[in-house]
């Protein structure tokens, strides 16, 4: 599929997600069919969703990137974050992009309705994006690159680099296609109408990103210190970008 097509695809499954949210017809991570539930992987998907697996690791993202009132924060992939994951309350001056234009839309009603101070909101491709060069201090990218084919994410991961600042701090996440849970993710958001294309191992990812980003933490990373297998759907990367 051309990375049009897919773009295209991605923005409209999440346009309808917004659109359509709480129709009995429309795809739900909350009524997923039999041929989903009933597969053995599933319920590692079930017992990793029941954990604090997310929370702990937001946190970790905002303890690491360290937001204050100097710093531009740019949000590759903002989805709906900026409502429900708390960072209308960071300090830093938030700066979004999502290719769902529902979802910006959203966003600008929220900002407007709450009278939020923000640098801006983008509905367009985290691959090229209209920021200037060199302008943000932290930024993060979770839940994005799983859609993507390791051409895109290497346009992707450039235009990360040229945006981020000497030293830059930036979150992102990949899949752990190894994994039950994450072979399971996969199918659940082809399931959705946005097929993962991410096809990549952990070290592969990493031996990409080398010229870019260095790698200050990760999930594997971690999970090698303690002398284990990373079992979870996504690995975290904490960067900090080379200039």
């Amino acid at each position: 599929m051309k990375i049009e097509n897919q773009l295209e695809q991605i923005a409209k499954s999440y346009d309808r997600h917004i659109i359509e949210f709480g129709k009995d017809d429309a795809p739900s991570y909350d009524n997923l069919p039999d041929y989903i539930t009933g597969n053995p992987d599933y319920q590692h998907r079930i017992k990793e969703n029941e954990s604090d697996w997310e929370e702990i690791r937001r946190k970790k993202l905002k303890d690491y990137l360290s937001p204050t009132q100097n710093m531009n924060f740019i949000h590759l992939g903002c989805s709906l974050n900026l409502m429900f994951k708390g960072y209308d309350k960071w300090p830093s001056t938030y700066y979004g992009i999502d290719i769902s234009k529902a979802t910006i839309n959203l966003l600008y009603n929220y900002v407007v309705e709450h009278n939020l101070s923000i640098g801006s909101l983008y509905c367009g491709s985290i691959h090229e994006t209209p920021f200037a060069e060199s302008y943000f201090d932290i930024g993060d990218c979770i839940g994005v690159l799983e859609y993507f084919d390791r051409d895109f994410i290497l346009k992707a991961i450039q235009e990360f680099h040229r945006l981020m600042k000497p030293d830059g701090k930036l979150v992102l996440d990949i899949p752990n296609i190894a994994s039950p849970s994450g072979r399971m993710a996969m199918l659940i958001e082809e399931y959705m109408g946005r097929p993962d294309k991410f096809d990549m191992l952990s070290h592969e990812f990493e031996d990409m990103i080398k010229d870019y980003f260095e790698i200050v933490d990760s999930d594997r990373i971690c999970a090698e210190r303690r002398g284990e297998n990373y079992i979870g759907h996504m690995y975290y990367y904490f960067l900090k970008c080379k200039k």
